[in-house]
């Protein structure tokens, strides 16, 4: 039996030494893995440990940058944490295609986000909305000592609308939040602020003419959404079709495909979710970099790929009167103050190498990393295909698996210059200059 009680109180030398003796057959190898990628600053090391619950060791990814990025007239260099091969090569590409075309053009619509306060209500409809108008006021000036500091900020509650679900759940009811929270991504503020809502909505029903029994009113939970489709960035590039490609046959031919590889993404789901990966590809390596949450972010693009009842392409593009435009909207609920961003020194890095952003110049910032990159993999389909630079990458990777010398990667770049770059014939390669 390898089961364990008070695991967590036990220091990471002690848990180590646990998971070698039941898992890992008491391999002083892989004990030396973990211990590997421990910190010597024992500081920081602390700080790294306190980020999760039971730390046995550091997870890297590399922190690599895309330069050339022209977003609104305005040099940027872009850091982006990633561990697939060609995504920051293929950032970086585009950014340089488009930087010598007015560059990337980018806006922020809104800002809004959402939270809930879900409940369950057995009595009239009618009088349960006579007892919210009555007491709405009442509800929201009850989050004044919460609200006070982000209002000094330009943010806070801006709305507490009563929602009726009953003809989705049985006595299912919402009271719906809108919150602008500024430079901060905000879900332990709008949380707070949700769980005092819920307390004074329970508390004034309890005493409410209009509900005549309070006991029919039952709060389920309170909790910010992921969702925030109003919180919408849009990013384009455009430029003349002569700009696309040297010959005219190539521009025209270049142009329907491109075209027609974006509208097949807002037909066929299964091309659609590889399309919208490789958005988020760039996205998400941004995301991390400046230590913001990739998971609900992921969730909100994904759902909001979907809003049509079809999961779709998040890029569009039109082709008008010579002229060729491509562009992305993503809802991104994104934050510059607070969580790991005070607190890892490399996303603190991040962020000071993109100029101290704003929360919504970074949600401009990602946006344009997730177009670039779309705009990076689309033109390698539609011309050379993917794998020609993607292996290219690769390489490196492969020849890492087999030890190679400095010598037998030398002559790997060389050979696969000319030469695809598989898996089999980096193997064939390998075993044919060892022997």
């Amino acid at each position: 039996m390898t089961r364990i009680s008070g695991f967590s109180r036990l220091n990471k030398e002690e848990k180590i030494n646990w998971i070698c003796k039941h898992y890992l057959d008491n391999d002083l190898k892989e004990k030396q893995v973990l211990q590997q990628y421990w910190n010597p600053d024992l500081k920081l090391q602390k700080l790294h440990d306190e980020f999760s619950e039971n730390t046995i060791s550091n997870y890297y990814l590399p922190f690599g940058v895309a330069p050339n990025f022209v977003i609104n007239g305005r040099d940027h260099l872009i850091p982006m944490a990633i561990e697939e091969s060609s995504v920051v090569a293929a950032a970086s590409k585009a950014a340089k295609f488009w930087e010598k075309r007015g560059g990337f053009k980018a806006k922020v619509f809104n800002t809004t986000k959402v939270g809930h306060v879900h409940f369950s209500y057995e009595g009239k409809a009618d009088q349960l909305e006579k007892f919210f108008q009555q007491n709405k006021e009442q509800i929201i000036a009850s989050t004044e000592p919460i609200t006070r500091n982000m209002e000094k900020r330009g943010g806070g509650l801006r709305s507490v609308e009563l929602k009726n679900k009953t003809h989705e759940l049985d006595n299912y009811y919402q009271l719906e939040c809108k919150f602008q929270t500024v430079d901060a991504m905000g879900a332990n503020f709008i949380n707070t602020c949700l769980e005092k809502i819920a307390e004074t909505f329970e508390t004034l029903a309890g005493s409410s003419d209009e509900i005549k029994d309070a006991d029919n009113l039952l709060i389920i939970m309170s909790i910010l959404s992921n969702y925030v489709p109003e919180c919408l960035v849009e990013a384009k590039v455009n430029c003349p079709v002569d700009d696309l490609a040297k010959a005219e046959e190539e521009q025209e031919l270049f142009v329907r495909k491109f075209k027609q590889a974006v509208q097949i993404a807002n037909v066929e789901p299964y091309r659609a979710v590889t399309h919208n990966k490789g958005i988020m590809n760039g996205v998400d390596a941004v995301v991390l970099a400046t230590g913001n949450d990739f998971r609900a972010i992921e969730a909100c693009v994904h759902a909001y790929a979907s809003r049509s009842g079809r999961y779709q392409s998040l890029t569009d593009v039109k082709v008008e009167d010579g002229s060729f435009e491509f562009s992305i909207q993503l809802p991104l609920a994104v934050g510059t103050i607070g969580g790991l961003t005070s607190l890892h020194p490399l996303v603190k890095l991040a962020l000071r190498i993109l100029g101290n952003p704003t929360a919504e110049e970074l949600m401009q910032v990602m946006a344009v990393a997730g177009l670039a990159q779309n705009f990076g993999a689309l033109h390698s389909l539609v011309t050379s295909g993917i794998q020609k630079g993607h292996m290219k990458m690769h390489l490196m990777n492969m020849l890492n698996q087999f030890d190679a010398t400095e010598n037998e990667r030398l002559q790997a770049i060389e050979f696969f210059k000319t030469h695809t770059a598989t898996h089999n014939e980096v193997v064939n390669f390998i075993n044919r200059i060892r022997a």
